[in-house]
């Protein structure tokens, strides 16, 4: 496939990424069974799970790449591989360890499916198919690991401020103590770094994209 369809593409996984997330702060501020009081407070707890944080770093850097493919800075290349792991790490450890566990009604398994399945299909796809390739480096490989462990700090401090809540099991500080917690973001962070070093390695062998430039030349 060549570059006239990047953009489109791109454009279809940010789209996915809205709509999966204003789904989702719908529903959690109908829901008063859900954590967060009111119905605004219950909304914005939905940005302290992984899975919507990984979905937003995804959808930001499809948005720019729509508008622009050919971005290089290495800011954006570091939030471009987090994104595709992160998004990876999600679609894995959802469909392994928690898709039986849920029973959703019809829209929240629309948001559901949207975050955990569509979105990382599109992403991974999209890089694989469209790239942008030379991207990424040991250095912006190494860089994926501020996120995870950015965010594991983070839910860290929020928990006993927010009634000894966490998102996750295995972030929750108030179960497991501190020293677990601090071995599970370090599990976490080595497998981000491992990940990453593989799509790095996996970019250098992947064919380049032709341009929508070089496909006219030849029409």
């Amino acid at each position: 496939m060549d570059q006239r369809w990047a953009r489109p593409w791109f454009a279809l996984t940010a789209a996915c990424v809205a709509t999966g997330i204003i789904t989702q702060l719908i529903i959690s501020a109908r829901s008063p069974g859900f954590f967060g009081g009111s119905p605004l407070n219950r909304a914005l707890n939905v940005f302290a799970f992984f899975t919507i944080q990984s979905n937003l770093i995804v959808g930001g850097t499809c948005l720019l790449l729509a508008l622009d493919p050919g971005r290089r800075s290495t800011l954006f290349a570091t939030l471009r591989l987090t994104g595709l792991i992160a998004i990876t790490v999600t679609f894995v450890v959802f469909h392994v360890a928690l898709s039986r566990l849920l029973d959703l009604d019809t829209w929240g398994q629309v948001a559901n499916q949207l975050q955990h399945t569509v979105v990382p299909v599109l992403a991974v796809v999209g890089w694989l198919v469209f790239g942008p390739r030379e991207r990424t480096s040991k250095q912006v490989a190494r860089s994926t690991v501020i996120f995870p462990l950015t965010y594991m700090v983070f839910t860290a401090i929020r928990g006993p401020l927010a009634s000894d809540w966490y998102p996750y099991p295995f972030a929750n500080v108030h179960a497991l103590g501190y020293p677990r917690v601090a071995v599970n973001a370090l599990w976490i962070s080595l497998l981000f770094v491992g990940l990453a070093a593989a799509a790095t390695a996996l970019d250098g062998r992947l064919p380049r994209v032709r341009s929508a430039e070089a496909v006219r030349s030849y029409e």
